[in-house]
C-alpha cells in the first residue's frame, strides 16, 4: 500500500484555521510546512502532496490556500527532509514547457529524484484573470494542450543524457548526448535540449485526476499515479478497468498506473467522538448544521427547504455535463454513490469530506476502512486528507499507521533511493533505451491477482 499525505494550508477542514491551538496564520510560515513534511516522513508516508490555485479563493470563512508557489516550498524542505516524495501541482495551461520542464527538472536534481508533478488543466476562471484577459478556454482545448504539454515536456526531460565514466576529453555533450527535441505542434514549438540533464529517475514522475472521459484518456496516456474522487468501491473497480483499457489502447502496461484516491480520515476514541470531532471541525455542535455546511460547500445545491435529511437522495441531483466548469469527477463520484445506495443526506456527510471518501471513528475503524479497498484491489493507496495540520498527522501516526504496518500492508522503513523506486515504476528512460530495464513493482502495489479485469 501507497500512502501519500496532502499538506495545503492549515488542514483539509474548512475552519481549520480556527481550530483551538491553531494560529491562523500559519499558512503563511514556511516552518508550518517543514513541520508537516517531517511528521509525514516519521509516519513513513511516500509522498507529501501540495496543490496549487493561484488566486486568491472567494470565501473568506476558509482556510486560506495555495499561497506559496510549491516548486520553491519543496525545494527549501528537500534540503532538511529525506526520502518522502514531494508532489507539487503545476498547471499546463498557465505554465509553459520548456520553463516548467526545467524547474521540476532542477527540483528532481536537489531533491535526489523525489519529485512528482501532479498535472491540472485549470478550471477557475480567477485563475484565467489572473494570467490574461482572455476566458477560461473550453475544456477540450485545455486537454488537448495539456496532452501536447506533457508531450514536450516528456521530451525535454530525456533531452539530454550525461554518461557515466571518466571526464570527456574533448566535449562536454555531443549530438549523440544532448538531442534537440524540433518539437511544432498546436499549442507549442520547442526546439530542446532541455540544458538540465537527466535526472537521478529518469524525470519526475507524473500524476493527474482524470474524471472526465478527456481526463481519463490523459491519465491512462501519461499518468504514473492518479489521484481520483472515487466514493464507493465498486466505482472504484470500475474506474480502475477503464484506466487500465485505455492505458493499453495508448500502448501502456496498465500495471505501471497507481491509483491512489483521496479519503479524510477523522478519528477519535470512539466513533461517537469522531462524530462530534467532525461537528466541531466545521464550527457546529450537531448534525442539522453540518448537513446544511456540506451541500453548501459542495456547491451543489442549497439543501435548505428542499430535502429531507432523513430520505435518500435522487441520483438525478448529481447530474453534470463533460463541459461544465466544475471539476467532473466530485460531481460524478456524489452520482455514483447514491445510484448504488440509497443514502440519505444525514448518511452522506459521514460518508464524504471535501468531496473525497471519509474514513470516521476509531483507529482501528479508519484503518480497516483504509485496508478494505486497497485488499480487494479497488486501489493502490491512497491520498490522506488530515483536516488540521500539522498536529492531525502526529495523530495518524500514532493510532492508525502501527495498525496498518500490523496488517502488513504498510512498511515501517523506507526503501528504494528515489520515489519511482518506491512505487515500482517503470525508468522512463526504457521509453528510448530497451537496455535499461524497468524497476521491479514493489510488494506494496496492489497484487495483480486482485485487480480488477471488468
Amino acid at each position: 500500500m501507497f500512502l501519500s499525505v496532502a499538506v495545503n494550508s492549515t488542514g483539509s477542514a474548512a475552519r481549520s484555521w480556527a481550530w483551538p491551538g491553531t494560529t491562523w496564520s500559519r499558512f503563511s510560515d514556511w516552518n508550518h510546512y517543514l513541520r508537516s513534511a517531517q511528521l509525514a516522513h516519521d509516519g513513513v508516508f511516500d509522498i507529501v502532496f501540495v496543490s496549487d490555485h493561484p488566486a486568491l479563493q472567494r470565501d473568506n470563512t476558509s482556510r486560506p490556500l495555495h499561497s506559496f508557489d510549491p516548486t520553491v516550498l519543496f525545494t527549501a524542505i528537500a534540503a532538511t527532509v529525506p526520502d518522502i516524495g514531494f508532489l507539487l501541482t503545476a498547471s499546463s495551461s498557465y505554465n509553459s514547457p520548456y520553463n516548467l520542464a526545467r524547474r521540476l527538472a532542477t527540483l528532481d536534481h536537489i531533491s535526489g529524484g523525489r519529485v512528482i508533478w501532479n498535472v491540472v488543466s485549470s478550471f477557475n476562471p480567477d485563475i484565467a484573470a489572473n494570467f490574461s484577459a482572455a476566458p477560461l478556454p473550453p475544456r477540450a482545448e485545455r486537454y488537448r494542450r495539456a496532452d501536447e504539454f506533457l508531450d514536450v515536456v516528456k521530451k525535454l526531460w530525456l533531452s539530454w543524457d550525461t554518461p557515466e565514466g571518466p571526464a570527456p576529453t574533448d566535449t562536454v555533450w555531443d549530438e549523440g548526448t544532448a538531442r534537440r527535441v524540433d518539437h511544432h505542434g498546436e499549442f507549442f514549438d520547442v526546439a530542446g535540449p532541455l540544458n538540465v540533464p537527466i535526472g537521478p529517475q529518469g524525470h519526475p514522475v507524473i500524476s493527474q485526476a482524470g474524471a472526465s472521459e478527456a481526463g481519463v484518456d490523459l491519465a491512462a496516456k501519461h499518468a504514473d499515479i492518479v489521484y481520483a474522487s472515487l466514493l464507493h468501491k465498486q466505482a472504484a473497480f470500475g474506474y480502475r478497468a477503464q484506466l487500465r483499457e485505455r492505458a493499453i489502447v495508448h500502448g501502456r502496461d496498465p500495471d505501471g498506473i497507481r491509483l491512489m484516491p483521496g479519503l479524510t480520515a477523522i478519528v477519535g476514541a470512539t466513533r461517537e467522538e469522531a462524530y462530534r470531532k467532525h461537528e466541531a471541525l466545521h464550527g457546529f455542535s450537531g448534525e442539522d448544521g453540518l448537513i446544511a455546511d456540506f451541500f453548501k460547500r459542495t456547491a451543489l445545491f442549497d439543501i435548505t427547504g428542499r430535502l429531507d435529511p432523513d430520505r435518500p437522495l435522487d441520483p438525478t441531483l448529481f447530474s453534470y455535463t463533460e463541459d461544465q466548469s466544475r471539476p467532473v469527477g466530485f460531481v460524478r463520484s456524489f452520482a455514483e454513490l447514491t445510484a448504488a445506495e440509497n443514502i440519505t443526506p444525514r448518511q452522506l456527510v459521514r460518508r464524504v469530506e471535501g468531496g473525497h471518501r471519509l474514513a470516521i471513528g476509531t483507529p482501528q475503524e479508519v484503518a480497516d476502512t483504509i485496508l478494505d479497498w486497497w485488499s480487494d484491489g479497488a486501489v493502490d493507496g491512497f491520498n490522506i486528507h488530515i483536516p488540521v495540520l500539522p498536529d492531525g498527522i502526529a495523530e495518524f501516526n500514532r493510532d492508525v499507521i502501527p495498525l496498518l504496518q500490523a496488517s502488513g500492508a504498510f512498511p515501517r522503513a523506507y526503501d528504494g533511493s528515489t520515489i519511482r523506486e518506491r512505487l515500482g515504476l517503470r525508468d522512463p528512460r526504457a521509453e528510448r533505451d530497451t537496455d535499461v530495464r524497468s524497476v521491479p513493482v514493489q510488494s506494496r502495489a496492489v497484487p495483480s491477482d486482485l485487480r480488477s479485469t471488468g
